[in-house]
């Protein structure tokens, strides 16, 4: 048995991953708010992860893993970024809206001091254990 393996274990672990390439995605966004044609970015993380947690309201019956539909395997959920082309911002054909990015930002560093958190109790819990006081 694996003591690392544990789904919470690898549910932060991917998160802290997802968190870390979200605060890229909003640098680069912020970084060219101001550049003609720019189409933001975001990543897509969340939705993956309650599949593969087996979160979803109304779970579809399968019976390959190949099927449409099954849930991902916790390990090989990762985190997409996303271009958003559909929307204009401003004249010039940009789509970056700075307020927006800002509010982003922050709910990500919030996220991301929440997992790290949790990942770090999880962890002093497993030392805790092992050293037995």
């Amino acid at each position: 048995m694996d003591l690392f393996a544990s789904p919470i274990l690898v549910a932060l672990q991917k998160q802290l991953d997802a968190s870390a390439l979200t605060q890229k995605v909003i640098a680069n966004n912020v970084a060219n708010v101001n550049t003609p044609g720019f189409k933001k970015s975001s990543v897509s993380f969340t939705e993956e992860l309650r599949r593969a947690l087996g979160e979803d309201a109304l779970p579809l019956v399968t019976s390959s893993p190949r099927h449409i539909g099954a849930p991902v395997p916790l390990a090989r959920v990762e985190p997409t970024v996303v271009k958003e082309e559909g929307t204009t911002m401003g004249y010039n054909g940009n789509n970056v809206d700075i307020d927006q990015e800002m509010v982003n930002l922050a709910a990500n560093a919030l996220t991301y001091q929440a997992a790290a958190r949790a990942l770090g109790d999880r962890l002093s819990l497993l030392i805790y254990v092992i050293r037995g006081r």
